[in-house]
């Protein structure tokens, strides 16, 4: 049997139809950058998330990147990170001029430890960002109220927690902004680069938008020198019609992570993912972890099933980053997982005969 890691092709035929007559709409009425159908996609998304403001924008990098230099976050300045995350969320931080600093992570959830925050506390941070990982929530509570208590910015990284809730409450809802990634594979995910911030501060929101738009609101009236980071119309399009199924598909990833969970908790030498008390995970990547990584990975491969690794080095320890003199000690339990952990196929159209040969699979392997 052959099982790809993720099947994007299933989720086109699931609802071809709709996507096909949205993007044959954006064609007929040529509205390719911004427009009628992104503008649309801006609200629905922003209403079913609760905020006040969504900005679309060109890739999920981008709109960390935005937020950070409309919040005014420059030289001199450091923003405390999570070590185990894409380096969007560390290179951003750079690139708007201030310093990364990074954190440890949660042995049980693998999202950023609130204790390792407030070690790494000093009179030049000005911003958190946590990563909701894997579509787990981080425990974003703690973090707020250090935010709140030190005067600080909190950006929530949604790239992978669409829809996701921290006790009742929707991941993206708690920061003074939070930013998301619609790169294809995604929970929500378009059919190229997309991204979005939201938020509800009202200024911060202009301001990003502007920012995104060449510094302009209106067309040749630039107020300030910006970028272009705007989502494609067909982007827009998309990304309607499949709003309207995300919650059946974090509901159906859900259902195939508990699935996994059965059939693989009695399974010796395999560390199952676990679900933060009170929390809704919605599972854009179920991780497992295991002593013997690499040859359980060819294991998989030789037997039809394909796996990846989120992600197979800590980003203190990558070459970008050498310059901060970084070693392992440094983040002991980040640096231990990495060589242990695995992802493995997750996504909605997965079916549970699937599931159960990827588990027998993993049981014969020795």
């Amino acid at each position: 049997m052959k099982i790809p890691f993720v099947d994007l092709k299933s989720q086109y035929l699931s609802i071809k139809n709709e996507i096909d007559e949205a993007i044959s709409k954006v064609i007929d009425e040529t509205s390719f950058i911004n427009g009628k159908h992104v503008q649309k996609f801006e609200k629905n998304f922003a209403d079913k998330l609760g905020v006040n403001s969504c900005i679309a924008v060109a890739n999920g990098t981008d709109a960390i990147y935005i937020v950070l230099k409309m919040m005014g976050i420059g030289a001199g300045d450091e923003v405390i990170t999570v070590c185990n995350s894409w380096i969007s969320t560390s290179e951003t931080i750079t690139q708007a001029g201030a310093k990364p600093v990074f954190c440890d992570i949660e042995p049980d959830y693998y999202t950023i430890d609130p204790q390792d925050i407030l070690k790494k506390l000093s009179h030049v941070t000005k911003a958190i960002i946590p990563v909701h990982l894997y579509g787990q929530p981080a425990r974003i509570d703690e973090i707020k109220q250090i935010c709140d208590e030190n005067n600080l910015f909190l950006i929530e990284d949604c790239a992978q927690s669409h829809f996701s809730e921290y006790k009742g409450i929707k991941t993206a809802s708690f920061g003074t902004a939070a930013t998301f990634s619609f790169y294809p594979g995604k929970n929500l995910g378009a059919y190229g680069d997309a991204g979005a911030i939201v938020t509800n501060d009202v200024e911060l929101a202009e301001k990003c938008r502007m920012y995104a738009n060449h510094g302009a609101l209106i067309k040749h009236n630039h107020l300030i020198e910006g970028i272009n980071s705007r989502m494609d119309g067909l982007h827009g399009a998309i990304l309607s019609v499949k709003l309207n199924y995300i919650d059946q598909w974090n509901t159906k990833r859900l259902e195939n992570a508990l699935l996994y969970n059965r059939l693989l908790s009695e399974v010796e030498g395999i560390e199952i993912p676990k679900i933060r008390q009170d929390c809704k995970h919605i599972f854009h990547v179920y991780c497992i972890r295991v002593k013997q990584r690499d040859k359980l990975q060819i294991h998989l491969k030789a037997h039809g099933i394909e796996t990846a690794i989120h992600y197979p080095t800590i980003l203190p320890l990558l070459p970008a980053y050498y310059y901060m003199d970084h070693v392992s000690e440094d983040f002991p339990i980040a640096s231990s997982f990495q060589d242990q952990i695995l992802s493995l196929p997750m996504y909605p159209e997965l079916t549970e005969e699937q599931i159960h040969y990827v588990a027998d699979c993993l049981k014969s392997f020795n």
